[in-house]
């Protein structure tokens, strides 16, 4: 029989054994802040068996060798990247705003090219008849990538729009994240599409839940808005297929968007995200899409699809913002739902305004996420005292992700400021250099800012102390989660 003091000195030996283990291997994973494994060590030391538990199921951006090996395998039979519009050639940028297309080219090897055109959906509604409209008039291939897709009217419509273009003959190829859209792939609307001759696949499956930690982190999700409709149409931006009612968190609603249909060189960008997607998890080579002629719209603007995600470098997001922010020099405005930012990105937006530029953010007043929502309060003051001006919108959840620089440069997409978008979420925005088009999208920020709260350094000092501790508590805790 085991002696009480000796079980207890073998159990005390191999806590302190997995303690000193994941330290070292927290503290040797690559391509972490000095932030991030100060905090994972602390966690760890502080509450070994909590801290164990919370590395091994959230502390590395890991999706699963396999996952990678099919991700790089399917790029290596699509076209080259770089390859994609030669027959377009490179769009000539000025200088001052060269440094983020070339950026961008690092990260997904896109060239930005020239050619294109955009509208700007009024709302979500209007995004979702606009896409139905497109779907209805295909002719060749429908494909569409969202991360939530529900079972509402919006949802509802888009797939009856999907079964009729496959009944006629469309190809069409539908992809949803398989924890954003778990509802829709359960459902009898799901198996209606697959009778219709749909071809369906689910990104990311998480299979058997306690097995996932396994097989790479069960919240590394596919956070991607894609749809391209004959290699003629693409959209591009926050909005999810769901009504801005989004039955799944209405108390928060109405859930306020941005959406753009692009035609022109860049669709094919955006076909080339999508088809590695698509063959990263299903076998069928898209490959032919990519090769088909593109059409230029003469007087149209340089444009640059940006695909980001667990197969390229870590900083790639994070990156893109600070080069935007960079090239401002008279206004910078950025609209965010989460703002958990890294070093870089709340420096380079401090100094963009302590340069001269007006530099204005704007939040939404509530959030679907109290944690977010206290991280991102925690970084108000420093904001404030760099000369940034900061707004909460009010009605509704704004869930924009947009950048205009001097109403000439926009970037919109799918990445939110935060560390979820950098480091473990599939993303893809596009960045577009257009007088047009930026001043539709700065126009639609305004909108926003008229409908805000605006935030003052006075109203932030009146903060309670209690208030304050808990929101940098909370922030603390962001190279963790």
């Amino acid at each position: 029989m085991i002696e009480p003091a000796y079980l207890a000195w073998f159990s005390f030996g191999a806590s302190l054994i997995l303690q000193v283990y994941f330290v070292l291997r927290s503290l040797l994973r690559p391509h972490r802040e000095p932030a991030s494994r100060f905090a994972w060590v602390a966690v760890i030391v502080v509450a070994p068996l909590v801290g164990i538990l919370a590395y091994l199921l959230f502390g590395e951006a890991n999706i699963g060798r396999k996952r990678v090996a099919r991700f790089r395998k399917a790029l290596q039979r699509l076209p080259a990247m770089d390859k994609l519009n030669e027959d377009v050639g490179e769009a000539k940028i000025p200088e001052r705003y060269a440094t983020p297309f070339v950026v961008g080219r690092s990260i997904s090897g896109y060239l930005p090219v020239g050619g294109n055109t955009a509208d700007l959906m009024k709302d979500s509604a209007s995004a979702i008849d606009a896409m139905v409209s497109d779907i209805d008039a295909a002719k060749s291939h429908v494909h569409v990538l969202f991360y939530i897709w529900l079972e509402d009217d919006s949802g509802l419509k888009m797939i009856e729009a999907v079964k009729r273009a496959a009944r006629r003959g469309v190809v069409c190829r539908i992809m949803v994240d398989d924890l954003g859209s778990r509802a829709l792939i359960r459902s009898s609307r799901w198996k209606e599409m697959d009778e219709c001759g749909v071809r369906l696949a689910v990104a990311l499956p998480i299979g058997n839940p306690l097995l996932r930690p396994f097989r790479g982190r069960i919240d590394m999700r596919n956070h991607r808005k894609i749809v391209v409709i004959d290699n003629d149409v693409t959209y591009c931006g926050s909005q999810n297929c769901a009504d801005a009612a989004f039955a799944v968190k209405a108390k928060y609603a109405p859930w306020v968007d941005i959406m753009l249909r692009f035609e022109g060189p860049v669709v094919r960008q955006n076909q080339h995200l999508f088809a590695a997607d698509w063959m990263a998890h299903v076998s069928e080579d898209l490959s032919d899409l990519l090769k088909e002629p593109v059409i230029e719209t003469a007087g149209g603007f340089p444009a640059q699809a940006i695909g980001t995600g667990a197969t390229v470098r870590y900083s790639s997001m994070p990156e893109v913002f600070v080069s935007i922010m960079n090239a401002a020099r008279r206004e910078l405005v950025i609209t965010t739902p989460y703002y958990v930012p890294d070093e870089p990105i709340q420096a380079a937006l401090c100094a963009s305004a302590r340069r001269g530029v007006k530099t204005t953010i704007i939040f939404p007043r509530r959030n679907d996420s109290w944690v977010v929502a206290a991280a991102s309060r925690s970084y108000y003051r420093e904001l404030l005292s760099a000369g940034v001006t900061i707004y909460e919108f009010g009605p509704g959840l704004l869930h924009t992700k947009s950048v205009t620089v001097d109403g000439e440069l926009s970037l919109v997409g799918s990445a939110n400021v935060d560390r979820r978008s950098f480091e473990l979420n599939s993303e893809n925005n596009i960045l577009l250099l257009d007088a047009g088009i930026t001043k539709r999208i700065r126009k639609r920020q305004q909108s926003y800012i008229e409908d805000s709260i605006h935030i003052s350094k006075e109203a932030v000092a009146r903060w309670s102390t209690s208030r304050q501790i808990w929101n940098n508590a909370i922030a603390m805790l962001g190279p963790v989660l």
